[in-house]
């Protein structure tokens, strides 16, 4: 009782000094440069590092490049699958014992993994005992994963089940067959089924992880109470050990942009999910500011944009409408999506094919643009307002590569988008030829 209690105070103490971090962050991002450091680890991974000495805490975050992209395609979930095993138990420790090592200091483990990459977090206090046995546990589950069978099988058999289930529900439905319409061909549009899941074996995942989790692909984020040398024992701590890949990774085919389609699946749901739209921007893409300013103004800015305005408080067609690129290595999505009623699915699209039709001959208004533009600027804050959000926005930068000066450039360089630049951009990247529909729960048809 006496530990869990301890626990409990250790908890409360990260919760508190996280809301006194995000306050300190949103000052200083507003007063000065981030000073982002980097280098390069001894065995080839990337470290960017900020440090933040006034609050007591760390975050530290590991992207591999082991996304979905890198996956076979009869074998489509491999890459959830092995990231989820990862903290399954270590050669040292089991799962329950890894557990308690990252409670027993009231440090928090996370992750994620998308189309690109796949990484965990770890956040801690930064006092000596509580960060050298989270880190040291946090290097045990990256490089030395045991994947243990009770476990792989546990865990395939919940993927299974959720990707059953998936198939059930419209919105998955509707969001797997548009990735599938826009990558034909392209692993981008892979997603797991029951039988590719079922055909994983644990080996494959020891595989998946021995060619993709590795140190000269590794990029490691750290923010918070330390000084570089510090970090930079840390960052070898996590990664002296990973598996190694030597030269590039096996390129991936290029994206061909779609034949335009619309597809209707049926579906017994009241509501029709619609999603519309085509591969358009990378992460590097020079077009990356006037697509996403302009897109403010087309159904990015919620209540006050063009989409929203026209289909849902005009003519009521649905509860809410929205557009988003979504930049990717290659080119990701741009995607506009609404639900309706089925019976006015046909007018809805007919109203948004409309809408965007007109953005793209026409552009947007010099109004339109300055009030895009102090929305997202004076926005801008809140994309880096808690460590969280500061340390996803640091490991983009790192990852993609991006210029280390990115965030502190980021409203000069969407002050300076002009009219003209947003109607060129979108011109180029949203050819109406291309554009993918899928309507998931379209009555008979």
């Amino acid at each position: 009782m006496r530990e869990e209690k301890k626990v409990d105070r250790e908890r409360g103490r990260l919760v508190f000094l996280a809301s006194a971090a995000a306050l300190w962050l949103a000052a200083s991002a507003a007063e000065a440069a981030l000073p982002i450091q980097h280098w390069t680890t001894s065995s080839g991974a990337r470290v960017y590092f900020v440090a933040s000495r006034g609050i007591p805490m760390l975050d530290i975050n590991v992207d591999f490049d082991a996304g979905a992209r890198r996956v076979p395609a009869d074998k489509a979930g491999l890459g959830g699958l092995a990231h989820t095993l990862l903290k399954a138990g270590s050669a040292a420790h089991s799962e329950e014992e890894i557990s308690r090592h990252i409670a027993d200091v009231g440090a928090l483990l996370g992750g994620s993994v998308d189309r690109d990459r796949a990484g965990l977090s770890l956040r801690t206090l930064s006092s000596e005992r509580e960060r050298a046995q989270a880190t040291a546990t946090f290097a045990e589950i990256l490089q030395t994963p045991l994947f243990p069978d009770a476990a792989f099988l546990r865990e395939r058999a919940r993927l299974v089940d959720s990707v059953r289930e998936d198939e059930t529900k419209p919105e998955a439905i509707a969001s797997k067959a548009f990735y599938r319409l826009l990558y034909a061909g392209h692993p981008y549009g892979l997603a797991p089924t029951p039988e590719t899941v079922l055909r994983i074996e644990r080996a494959d995942v020891e595989g998946f992880y021995r060619a993709n989790y590795v140190a000269e692909r590794a990029v490691v984020t750290i923010l918070g109470d330390a000084d570089r040398a510090l970090a930079e024992r840390i960052a070898e701590q996590l990664t002296a050990a990973l598996p190694h890949a030597p030269g590039a990774p096996t390129p991936l085919p290029a994206v061909v942009q779609p034949r335009g389609e619309t597809v209707h699946i049926a579906h017994p749901a009241s509501q029709s999910h619609i999603l519309l739209g085509l591969p358009a921007i990378a992460r590097s893409d020079a077009d990356y500011f006037p697509l996403l300013v302009g897109n403010y103004v087309l159904g990015g800015g919620g209540l006050v944009s063009r989409l929203y305005r026209e289909v849902r408080e005009k003519r009521g067609y649905a509860y809410s409408v929205y557009s988003y690129f979504l930049p990717l290595a290659q080119e990701g999505p741009f995607q506009i999506g609404l639900q309706t009623k089925k019976e006015q699915a046909e007018e809805a699209l007919a109203r948004v094919r409309v809408v965007l039709d007109e953005f793209l001959a026409h552009g947007l208004s010099v109004a339109e643009l300055k009030a895009a533009k102090q929305n997202l600027v004076g926005g801008f804050a809140l994309r880096i307002d808690n460590n969280r959000k500061l340390l996803e926005q640091v490991a983009l930068i790192g990852y993609y590569q991006l210029p280390l000066n990115w965030l502190e450039d980021f409203t000069a360089r969407v002050e300076k988008v002009s009219v003209d630049q947003i109607r060129a951009a979108f011109v180029r990247r949203v050819r109406p030829d291309n554009l993918v529909t899928i309507v998931v729960g379209s009555g008979e048809k």
